[in-house]
């Protein structure tokens, strides 16, 4: 991601987008640069303008971003509720393995005092 991050400042700035000068930015920002990842994104860039994708990319989540969290939050709430029978359904099983033990400890004791 910093590769990414270093080619969009330099493109922000006005910079040419080339090897050096992503190397320069990345050595800049305490990055280990990989000279094969830095030639593969100065190859990738080269047809590419950057600003278009930029606002492409900011205008996809706005007209798909509504109709996805509220399926999720519709997911979340059915995993809760399933969680929660699950829950009560153990707690109503240990307390009826409870009862049963609790009933076997009476007759140990009746036994005793008669």
């Amino acid at each position: 991601m910093e590769y990414v991050y270093a080619a969009l400042i330099l493109n922000e700035s006005g910079a040419e987008i080339n090897e050096d000068n992503l190397t320069d930015v990345l050595d800049a920002a305490g990055v280990d640069v990989e000279e094969s990842r830095v030639k593969a994104l100065v190859a990738a860039l080269e047809d590419v303008d950057i600003d278009e994708a930029v606002e492409e990319a900011a205008a996809v989540p706005a007209t798909t971003g509504g109709s996805a969290a509220p399926a999720a939050e519709e997911e979340e709430t059915e995993e809760e509720e399933a969680a929660e029978e699950e829950e009560a359904a153990e707690e109503e099983e240990a307390a009826d393995d409870d009862d049963e033990d609790d009933g076997d400890a009476g007759e140990g004791l009746g036994e005793l005092f008669g």
